[in-house]
């Protein structure tokens, strides 16, 4: 009974929430099971604007919770993140969340930026320091945001955002360890952060073990895992080396294997990111956020792989955690993805 009321009290929230048009994540998050979302990068040229909203729209049929552009990544410009973001919305109909970033910007250039996302009818943020170019070193200059915390604060206390921001199953890369690294995450929470998107990582005890220490550190806002599908072995070598994060050794005894074979190595990146999804769904996850380079197939190779699975369904889900680790096994002995 407990269940069957849950459900229909689901299903009026959400239906309510389509009927006020009100997209902030935080809602999303509360009355839509599953939640699978995406992030994209602003390409640098017109072409590369175009070709990326061909993506969003090929994604637009698996039903995205919402899509994320990052804020001046892969060579793109900020002006472009909000360009991007209020396209996907008004021409798409798919919710965006503008990434900001306030390293090397004042706190006017900021308050600026976030006046023009406020008037761009953009109601949520993810909201982040970002990362100095090389050789540079993370500086406010006396007049900025010195940390992840400041800038969700003000912005949550002049705008009405919903704000998220990151967090890092394996540790941000400058946090001394692990105790250092939930503390400064909880800071966020504290400042205002109402949901958080983690870092890609490829083991799932990883990244579960990592929501337990944040929920005893009193973080209780939605924890939602970033998935990387592999499509190209040098590339996620580079990927994990900036990010920190780690790749299991029979993962990457497999990978080197097919290193030679590029469309082998597409095929079993798909088939471990969709393995990994399942056993993260059947264990109590309810959202999932794809980082997509800015290419569709691999994605939504992964998600319709889900739709058919639907492990969300209680009975599939107890299959799938009873059997996760022979799937997992059978996917990194694979000898002939062909």
């Amino acid at each position: 009974m407990g269940t069957s009321v849950r459900r229909v009290d689901e299903a009026l929230a959400q239906r309510s929430l389509t009927r006020r048009k009100v997209m902030r994540i935080d809602e999303i998050l509360r009355v839509k099971r599953p939640c699978f979302s995406f992030e994209f990068f602003p390409p640098k040229s017109d072409e590369g604007v175009t070709a990326l909203l061909d993506t969003a729209a090929t994604l637009r049929a698996l039903s995205p919770s919402f899509v994320s552009v990052t804020y001046g990544a892969g060579g793109g410009t900020r002006a472009r993140t909000l360009e991007i973001v209020k396209t996907l919305k008004t021409d798409l109909g798919i919710e965006g969340v503008a990434h900001i970033t306030s390293i090397g910007a004042t706190v006017e250039q900021v308050r600026s930026l976030l006046t023009d996302v406020e008037a761009a009818g953009v109601e949520n943020i993810l909201a982040l320091r970002g990362d100095p170019r090389p050789g540079e070193v993370a500086s406010n200059n006396g007049d900025g945001f010195e940390h992840a915390a400041d800038l969700i604060r003000f912005a949550r206390k002049d705008f009405d955002f919903c704000v998220g921001a990151a967090c890092h199953p394996e540790k941000h890369l400058e946090a001394p360890d692990a105790v250092t690294d939930i503390r400064h995450l909880s800071d966020k929470v504290d400042a205002g952060a109402q949901f958080l998107i983690s870092q890609l990582f490829f083991d799932n005890d990883i990244f579960l073990s990592f929501v337990g220490r944040a929920r005893r550190a009193g973080i209780d806002v939605p924890i939602i895992p970033g998935i990387m599908p592999i499509t190209n072995f040098e590339q996620i070598q580079r990927f994990t080396s900036m990010c920190g994060a780690t790749i299991p050794e029979r993962l990457l005894h497999r990978l080197s294997e097919f290193r030679d074979e590029p469309e082998a190595i597409i095929q079993f990146g798909v088939a471990y990111a969709t393995l990994q999804c399942v056993d993260l769904i059947a264990r109590g996850v309810n959202a999932i956020h794809f980082y997509t380079l800015n290419k569709s197939p691999a994605t939504r190779a992964v998600v319709s792989a889900l739709y058919a699975a639907a492990p969300w369904e209680s009975s599939v889900g107890r299959r799938y955690v009873q059997g996760g680790d022979a799937l997992v096994e059978a996917a990194l002995s694979t000898a002939d993805l062909n």
